[in-house]
């Protein structure tokens, strides 16, 4: 009898370890989804525009991509990006995260732009209060300001496809 509470324990753990490897890590639930996106005022790059927040946009839906050109990831979901701002106008913002200004500058010309505008976020404060863990990670931010969804990781044409362009409604083509 003084065996089993000890056997139970042991099998309720193996239990909850197996639960939590069989999960996707990039499908971690943000506590933000359903909240206003967290305010700041960040410098754009090169100081264009002199600061930028999430009032600026207000009444639009945006794709809010955390990267950094020491991301390998940021390169794999880059032509994606590049294909969204081009081909079917999602206005997507980028947020260089704890990155040196003359590096993103370097990769943007190199790898292309596809954001509307380029925050800088040097110290990654503004990060924190988004909850980003790594790179690349992509906010939907809806019109009222509120965030509706978080990518963890790359975006892939299956992520935007099932999940982000549904969100957007008729705005992306």
């Amino acid at each position: 009898m003084r065996f089993l509470i000890p056997i139970a324990v042991l099998v309720a753990l193996i239990a909850l370890f197996a639960v939590g490897l069989s999960r996707d890590p990039r499908e971690v639930p943000s506590p933000l989804i359903g909240k206003p996106a967290p305010a700041f005022a960040l410098p754009g790059l090169g100081g264009t525009p002199a600061a930028a927040s999430p009032a600026d946009w207000r009444g639009r839906t945006v794709l809010v991509n955390y990267f950094a050109s020491w991301c390998a990831g940021c390169r794999v979901e880059h032509p994606l990006l590049m294909q969204l701002a081009q081909q079917q106008g999602v206005e997507i913002v980028g947020m260089a995260y704890k990155d040196a200004e003359a590096d993103t500058r370097q990769w943007l010309e190199r790898h292309g732009n596809p954001y509307r505008s380029v925050i800088v976020d040097a110290a990654g404060g503004a990060g924190l209060d988004w909850g980003v863990y790594g790179v690349p990670e992509t906010f939907v931010v809806g019109p009222d300001g509120r965030i509706l969804h978080k990518q963890i990781g790359p975006m892939t044409v299956e992520a935007w496809e099932q999940k982000i362009r549904p969100l957007l409604g008729g705005m992306a083509r």
